[in-house]
Formats: C-alpha cells, structure tokens, sequence
C-alpha cells in the first residue's frame, strides 16, 4: 500500500503552498473585513476571493477534486485537500473544490443526463454558479434517511415538491441557482427505493428561502438555509438518475467528500498545532516561554500524535476508493468521517486554551475552524450512526 501522491500530484501540491502562502494567508484578513463590511449575515462572496479564483485557474489549481477532469486519483487529492484546509473558507472556494457543489458537480458528472449536464454542470465546473444540497428535514430525525418526508408526485410531465428542508448548505449565496432535493416519490416501494433526488432551480415558483442558520453564531458565507417548497412544480427531464434513485445517489455522493471534509480536517488540525506552537515560544509566563511547560508540551505531542494517525487513516481511506470504489471502502468511509473532525476539534480546543482570551475571538483563526470541526460531527451523518456501523462491521466477524 503506497500512501505516497502521484508526481503530477506532487507538483500541484508544492504549486498550492506556494499558492497559499503568496495569496491565500495574505487574503484571509482581507476576507474578513470584507465580510465585516457587507455584513455579519451577507452571503456576498468578498471580491478577494474571485481575485483569487482567477489565479488559481491562471495557474491550473482548478477543479482538482474531479478524477475524469483532473486525471487525479482520490489518494492523490486527499494530500491536496490537506493544504486547503489550513485556510477552509477560502481556499477551497478559490479552487472550486467547495461543498456543497463539489458533491452536486460529482453526481451530475456520474447521473446527470447531457442536457442536464448542459445546464447545470458546466456553469458549475466554470465556477459561474453555485449550488445546494437539500435534504436534511426539521421535522424528523434526518439521521435515519428514511425518514425524509418531502413529497415528489407526478403530475403528467411535471414532478410537485411540497416540503420543508433546512441545512441546504450552499442555498444563502446569491450565485446559488440550484438545488439537488432529496424527497419520498414512492412511500409503498421497497424501503430504499422510496427517495429520489430531483433538481429545482432557485427561482421556480414556490420556493421559499426563509433564513440562514448560523453555526455557533457564525454565518457562513455560502450560507445553511430553511426552505419550504410550496407546490414546487419542475420537469420530469429534472429527476436525477430514476424515481427511487435517492439513497445509491446520496451513497455516491457522500462517500468520497467525507474524504474531502475528513483531510481538509486534518489541515485544519495542522493549523491549529503550528499556531500553538508559535503562541506557546512567543509568551512567558512563570519565568519563562510557554513552550516550557510540561502540559504545553503534552498538548503539542498529543497533537502530533492524534493527526498522525487520523492522516494515515484517511490516506488509507483514499486509496481504499481508488482501489474497491466506495461501496468497497463504506466502513472505512464512516471511519475517517468521525476522525477527521474529531481530531480536529481536540487540537484546536488545545490552541484556543493556549492563546488564552485570545483564543475565542476572531484575532485568530482557530475559534471559528473549532466551531467548523464541530458542526462536522453532525452534518453527513451525525458520529453516532457512522459508529453504529463500524461496530456492526466489527460484530459480524464473531457471528
């Protein structure tokens, strides 16, 4: 098992640090006070991150979470997504390898018909639009898909969508022109065969955004959005795949970008112990630098160590998908979709704690990327259920 990236992998990721460090560090407290600017709830992109959108596709870091256009292997774009998420919010956007669209790019490139395609997918890999992802339900427990209750009924040529979703990642931006709906056309078929995925531009009559939903207190700029479809009528051409599609779309879907959430984690991780570090050599305390006492240094080994071991994890993970396919790499998948954040959580819980007041403010980056990890252990499955199958995995062996 070689974890190692491709050399044309190798190349891209010594050009992305230099990307990062000549424009994406630079531009993060440009971002911020932009976003300041137009406002704590703005879903505006800030200009800074088109400027550098152009740069990145100047320089050919565009698209690379897609092995048919990028020609990379999932192993070789996890090491990638590392090095963006040492800066989540932007530099994945500046690359166009942000979720939610990466995820609704990848199932119009596996199911989307030509015309489909035609008009969503190739605005998308432009980066001339964004989309959304609407599945999640305030009303059941959207842990169990099964219990997903927005209606999909044939009409003739037409499908009516009537339901409330929130948690529509994506839907707040105002480039945002449409949804990937998860809802019930067969309530009597086969348990999963009940669900389809269908797509619904943002502008059809009778869809509602009613708010976006901070996390922590923090708005994304892309936005996590309640809506309601009021006899939302579209196309039967807009069905994804077929009627009863739903969970092998969603199961394709959601396996290789718990990869990309899981390594940009890990990045994130990295983040976290070089501020520490740095912190911890630049403050005196108890006469001398922080860096010398003992629970310091334990918290900056146990961070090594935890993100050591989450990134072999997830690497192995990668090339389980290049080697078997998802299907092939599920327990593995539901693996690294706890680790990454958790690691994540813990090791930007001990940077917070070494930066002391300053920790939890936005002087530093760290609070919000907590928050990030945190959120993360909810959204694509709560932990729990991916534990509940790696145990039932485990179970079968002694059966």
């Amino acid at each position: 098992m070689d974890l190692s990236p491709s050399p044309e992998a190798r190349n891209i990721i010594g050009r992305l640090h230099t990307f990062m460090d000549s424009h994406v560090y630079p531009a993060e407290a440009v971002y911020a006070e932009q976003r300041e600017t137009a406002g704590p709830r703005s879903h505006e992109l800030p200009p800074v991150v088109e400027q550098l959108k152009a740069e990145a596709r100047r320089q050919g870091l565009w698209n690379l979470f897609l092995p048919a256009l990028s020609g990379l292997t999932h192993l070789d774009y996890a090491h990638i997504a590392e090095v963006t998420g040492r800066s989540p919010y932007i530099a994945p956007e500046a690359l166009n390898c942000s979720a939610p669209s990466t995820g609704n790019m990848e199932i119009l490139h596996m199911f989307g018909t030509p015309e489909q395609q035609q008009r969503w997918l190739e605005p998308l890999l432009d980066g001339r639009i964004r989309s959304g992802f609407s599945m999640t339900e305030p009303d059941v427990a959207s842990s169990d898909a099964r219990n997903i209750s927005t209606s999909i009924v044939r009409d003739g040529d037409e499908y009516v969508i009537n339901g409330r979703k929130w948690w529509t990642s994506g839907a707040g931006d105002p480039r945002c022109e449409i949804l990937v709906v998860m809802g019930k056309t067969d309530p009597d078929a086969p348990v999963h065969r009940q669900q389809s995925m269908i797509l619904v531009p943002v502008a059809t009559p009778g869809v509602e955004i009613v708010r976006s939903l901070p996390i922590f207190g923090y708005y994304d700029q892309q936005g996590h959005c309640e809506i309601t479809f009021s006899d939302v009528r579209v196309p039967v051409a807009n069905m994804l795949s077929g009627a009863g599609e739903g969970f092998a779309i969603a199961q394709a879907r959601l396996g290789p970008g718990r990869i990309h959430h899981a390594m940009r984690c890990i990045g994130m991780a990295e983040r976290g112990l070089e501020l520490m570090a740095r912190r911890a050599m630049s403050r005196n305390a108890f006469g001398g630098p922080l860096s010398d006492q003992g629970v310091i240094r334990t918290w900056i080994a146990e961070s090594r160590l935890e993100i050591e071991q989450a990134r072999l994890l997830v690497l192995k993970t990668a090339w389980m998908i290049d080697q078997v396919g998802a299907k092939g790499a599920q327990i593995e998948i539901a693996a690294v979709k706890v680790i990454g954040p958790r690691v994540a959580r813990s090791v930007l819980n001990r940077a917070i704690q070494s930066h002391g007041g300053g920790g939890v403010t936005d002087d530093f980056p760290i609070a919000r990327m907590w928050a990030s990890a945190r959120i993360l252990g909810i959204a694509d499955g709560p932990d729990e259920v991916h534990i509940r199958s790696v145990a039932r995995h485990e179970l079968r062996k002694y059966r």
